[in-house]
């Protein structure tokens, strides 16, 4: 590789392992042991996601963890699409990356829906909002968080090939195989009947 093609490919990279390492703060972590809860990964599944974290009987921090790994996916896009709509797309690939395989936590990270919601409104917010509105949907009529997950980030690549353009729908394809790949243990209890559903109890 000469001088030239690392000049250009420089900014390519810069954007992606920015994306990565914000996607890699472990927020369910952070805010579980803030809170005097422990090590979540001690918890439940042991996984860092807001879904674990409402295992601690603490929803305004499954709540804030929400946000937080929205946040961080949109943040990471947000910031590099100042410099070019490609390196919001790698960043934003990165970020998921970083989430669901966080350097700090031995490559032991979350399973990245939050995250990957947050980089869809960041970089193709009509397919964010209708990506979020499936979740929503799918969790209230089926009761399974990983069907909600799985069925709205699987529509992402065909809607963003409808309302954005190819490059975020191979970003949105990329992100739902990484998605379902970090949920293949729910999907294997789905299969056997034994995936837990979401209670909507007031208690």
């Amino acid at each position: 590789m000469d001088s030239a093609d690392l000049s250009l490919n420089l900014p390519l990279l810069i954007a992606a392992l920015f994306g990565y390492l914000l996607g890699s703060i472990p927020f369910g972590l952070i805010l579980t042991k803030l809170a005097g809860l422990g090590d979540i990964r001690a918890i439940g599944s042991g996984n860092i996601g807001a879904t674990n974290v409402l295992r601690t009987g603490n929803k305004t921090l499954a709540a804030a963890t929400v946000l937080l790994d929205g946040g961080k996916g949109a943040a990471a896009a947000l910031i590099a699409a100042i410099y070019g709509p490609d390196l919001a797309l790698l960043a934003g690939g990165g970020a998921i990356l970083g989430h669901c395989f966080p350097v700090w936590l031995t490559f032991k990270g979350g399973k990245g829906v939050a995250t990957a919601l947050g980089i869809l409104l960041a970089v193709a917010w009509p397919v964010g909002v209708i990506a979020c509105a499936l979740w929503l949907a799918l969790a209230f009529l089926l009761r399974y968080s990983s069907v909600a997950s799985l069925g709205c980030l699987a529509s992402a690549p065909l809607l963003c090939l409808w309302l954005a353009d190819s490059n975020r729908a191979w970003l949105a394809l990329f992100i739902f195989l990484l998605v379902a790949f970090r949920h293949k243990t729910n999907i294997q209890r789905l299969l056997r009947g034994e995936e837990s559903k979401i209670k909507l109890s007031k208690k």
